[in-house]
């Protein structure tokens, strides 16, 4: 649903009220503040928690068509290793820089309407924005460190809790008939 039929909420630290941003090109605000992680903010092996806290480090600053948001948001994002499994946890910092465009303004004209953000009665949601900087930086498969071995595809076990001589004996299925007739035999002459 689009957020003309929900507004904004300006208690929301997601949501940054531009009220007080004269409208003269080239005012500027610096905004610091924390809010807590959206669900669903990651992909599946790693992500913020929800509820976890963002540090948002923001300037607001007038622009002809609207307000230009800035900055960086910081988050402690929690997963596992896509090769062995275990649980790893980082600090990623992402980059905003969106433009709030004015209702009414020349971008309105000249853009489609999900092109670029627009202010809601003097309001902006962050969280689409927050969203693209900290996914954006996750890797799709993350490493509890770059030469990670991962998992035995024989035992399941990863290999860094397993000896260095570890192995399975593999047996080739055209020999199985064999090897059961041998242990059989083994069996029979104790």
């Amino acid at each position: 649903m689009s957020e003309k039929n929900h507004p904004l909420d300006p208690a929301n630290p997601l949501v940054l009220s531009t009220r007080e941003l004269p409208r003269g090109a080239g005012e500027m605000r610096e905004v610091v503040r924390e809010a807590p992680a959206p669900a669903d903010l990651g992909l599946p092996l790693i992500g913020a928690p929800e509820g976890a806290p963002l540090a948002l480090d923001l300037r607001m600053e007038s622009a002809s068509e609207g307000v230009f948001v800035s900055g960086t948001v910081t988050a402690r994002v929690e997963g596992e290793c896509g090769r062995c499994l275990r649980p790893i946890g980082e600090t990623v910092v992402g980059h905003i820089g969106e433009l709030f465009a004015y209702p009414g303004s020349t971008t309105e004209e000249t853009t489609d309407e999900d092109e670029v953000s627009r202010l809601h009665d003097d309001l902006a949601d962050l969280e689409p924005a927050v969203r693209d900087a900290i996914v954006l930086d996750l890797p799709s498969t993350p490493l509890c460190r770059p030469d990670c071995p991962g998992l035995c595809p024989e035992c399941g076990q990863p290999f860094d809790d397993l000896p260095a001589d570890h192995a399975h004996e593999q047996v080739d299925a055209r020999w199985s008939k064999l090897a059961e007739l041998r242990d059989q035999g083994e069996s029979e002459g104790s």
